[in-house]
């Protein structure tokens, strides 16, 4: 009684697959929905570590950005900076910053002998970071230590200040020695091989312009110049 008069067609057949189908899938989901109804329940996240899982996330998706990376780098070193606020170390991380930044910029080119001095530089700056950390807490601990241990402190203070100046100078001197180094590496003894290159191509180019005029004269007809033409008598 349901089939209709004309017969079942193609129409027909994709109907019913799609109803088969949509019958499978739904008893597939209504297996999956049971067997995770009978798993126990999980436990409830912890506040602060799905505080980082969140931050961690953050992070990730931001650096995958075209300009991320370099944006985070420099959020944090305003930060790290703004904890030296207040304290005689501020002056020496914000010169260790400027160098360790022109040191990043050199390190590509800095090749063969120069590698072993990115690592040794990379090392320091660690070391110098550190210690003007420690410059930092003593100056903290400074502002609410008693009279009588004030003394100790600060001669404590003077001796970190003094070897953080001295390695923030040698840092300086490593990143200057390795610009010369690019420079020296990169300088030609004559000239640049792009400048002779460049040279070369426009010495070709005319001579290339002056062959084409040459032959362009030679093979074009002779022509009487419109000064020397007679105009056409009348009769």
């Amino acid at each position: 009684m349901l089939t209709p008069y004309s017969g079942l067609g193609l129409p027909d057949a994709a109907w019913a697959a799609a109803a088969g189908g949509s019958i499978a899938l739904a008893a597939w989901r209504w297996v999956d929905f049971r067997a995770l109804a009978a798993e126990p329940a999980p436990p409830p996240l912890d506040p602060v570590a799905a505080g980082e899982q969140a931050r961690a996330k953050l992070l990730a998706a931001v650096q995958r950005l075209p300009v991320g990376r370099s944006a985070l780098d420099e959020v944090r070193r305003q930060q790290a900076r703004f904890s030296m606020r207040g304290s005689a170390a501020l002056g020496h991380w914000t010169r260790l910053d400027r160098a360790s930044l022109t040191l990043s910029g050199l390190s590509s080119r800095l090749t063969g002998p120069g590698e072993p001095a990115v690592l040794e530089a990379a090392v320091a700056e660690q070391s110098l970071r550190d210690l003007a950390h420690r410059v930092a807490s003593v100056d903290k601990a400074l502002r609410f230590a008693p009279p009588d241990s004030r003394p100790a402190l600060e001669e404590a203070r003077r001796t970190l200040v003094e070897q953080l100046d001295s390695g923030v100078v040698a840092y300086e001197r490593l990143v200057a020695a390795a610009a010369s180094y690019v420079a020296e590496d990169g300088r030609a003894a004559t000239e640049h091989p792009a400048v002779s290159r460049l040279t070369e191509a426009s010495d070709m180019l005319r001579g290339v312009a002056a062959g084409l005029a040459e032959l362009r004269d030679l093979t074009e007809p002779m022509r009487i110049p419109d000064q020397l033409r007679t105009p056409p008598q009348t009769a």
